[in-house]
């Protein structure tokens, strides 16, 4: 298998040589359930598949999927030999930057504590044997609310994360590892284009200036349109950052490409990826209400069986959490949440039901619905897999990735 470096590499060659338009899918794993459905979607169109954790849902101390790095991998490894799967996936850190991590922030830990934290989590990643590094040092929560970090301090912070990465995995003696750098996060991204320009001056002049120029990454994010409140993908941005990053050996990559309007349009205007995640939570929620319908209709005048509660005991872990908040608009701050609107409350339980799936009375909850299923059903639980599984066939179909993986292997 190609690496991800290489792999990139032959995509751009592809689109010059006028012969394929590819994008990647880098699908959030932040579910069991995704991420089976996921490798499943890998196997089934012979595509390579990216997956992108955060640090949120994959870490040393288990995430909010319970994953550490090692056990997120074997779990790949073990669909991947369920589903007979032969196309690359790539397992990616998502997001990796001081405070991005939920947890660093709300302990209000110093830059020097959370980028202790994080370098520690980086090596955790290149130990467990992730392919591609997200490196995102755009946020300092010890600047003034709203004041964006500058340039300078952005581009030395990433190449004090490439360095790390470095020394760490030629200390381990590990294979070669692809960065991604750059966001598309609004509190402190690189969003403007000409700023966006100056960052990739500016990395080659650091990189090769550190000794590092052959830790050239293979994606840049880019601001592209899209973001949880507008679903539209804009081309024209697309191709002209294109423009900027192909002839070195980069492709731009998309984040908030969930529930995008216009997929077809990415791999006509040159994006190499593009990460989807709360859609795919949306989906594996709405499969479950499905399923909680069937079973209310085959209880109905049974007696001796209780239903699951599923639905009730996941609204009842998001609200817990609290995580629902940090999509309040800023009217909605400091409401409560049975005072908003019955949409809002939907939509904030479809986002945030990632953060309870793995909550103990919504994995029991769970669990009693597919028993209660299991006389009428030959398997709920792959009834959610293949409702996920549909929504990404979606994007393969969009992005061009049926049987993508032979011609990504092909010689040129």
């Amino acid at each position: 298998m190609r690496t991800l470096q290489e792999t990139i590499a032959r995509i751009i060659e592809l689109r010059e040589n006028g012969q394929a338009q590819l994008t990647l899918l880098a699908t959030c794993p932040n579910s069991a359930a995704v991420l089976e459905a996921a490798v499943q979607v890998a196997a089934a169109n012979n595509a390579p598949m990216l997956f992108a954790a955060t640090l949120n849902q994959v870490d040393r101390d288990g995430g909010y999927t319970g994953w550490t790095p090692a056990t997120f991998v074997r779990e790949m490894e073990g669909y991947r030999r369920k589903y007979g799967c032969r196309s690359a996936l790539y397992p990616c850190l998502d997001h990796g930057g001081p405070w991005l991590k939920d947890s660093h922030a709300a302990a209000h830990l110093s830059l020097a504590e959370t980028m202790a934290e994080l370098k520690a989590s980086l090596t955790a990643c290149l130990e467990a044997g992730y392919q591609l590094l997200h490196l995102d040092p755009t946020v300092d929560r010890e600047l003034a609310p709203g004041r964006p970090l500058a340039i300078e301090a952005v581009l030395e912070r990433t190449v004090e994360l490439v360095a790390h990465c470095e020394a760490e995995r030629q200390h381990r003696r590990l294979p070669p590892v692809s960065y991604e750098v750059g966001t598309e996060e609004v509190h402190g991204g690189l969003v403007d284009f000409d700023t966006f320009c100056a960052f990739v001056r500016g990395l080659r002049v650091r990189l090769d200036a550190a000794g590092l120029g052959d830790t050239w990454p293979c994606f840049i994010v880019g601001k592209v349109g899209t973001d949880l409140g507008n679903p539209v993908f804009d081309p024209a941005i697309a191709g002209r950052l294109y423009g900027i990053v192909a002839p070195l050996g980069s492709l731009v990559k998309g984040h908030y490409t969930d529930w995008v309007a216009n997929p077809e349009a990415y791999p006509a205007s040159g994006m190499g990826g593009a990460n989807v995640g709360p859609e795919f939570t949306g989906e594996e929620l709405l499969a479950l209400a499905e399923l909680a319908a069937r079973e209310s209709d085959m209880l109905r005048g049974r007696s001796g069986r209780a239903r699951s509660g599923i639905m009730e005991a996941l609204q009842a872990a998001v609200v817990e959490s609290n995580r629902w908040q940090k999509w309040l608009r800023p009217e909605e701050k400091d409401v409560a949440f049975a005072e908003l609107s019955p949409a809002r409350r939907t939509w904030l339980v479809q986002t945030g039901a990632r953060y309870a799936w793995t909550d103990p009375r919504v994995l029991e909850a769970r669990q009693r619905l597919y028993e209660n299923l299991a006389t009428a059903m030959a398997d709920p639980h792959q009834a959610v897999v293949d409702r996920i599984a549909r929504a990404m066939e979606r994007y393969v179909t969009h992005f061009h990735l049926f049987d993508a993986q032979r011609l990504l292997q092909a010689s040129p």
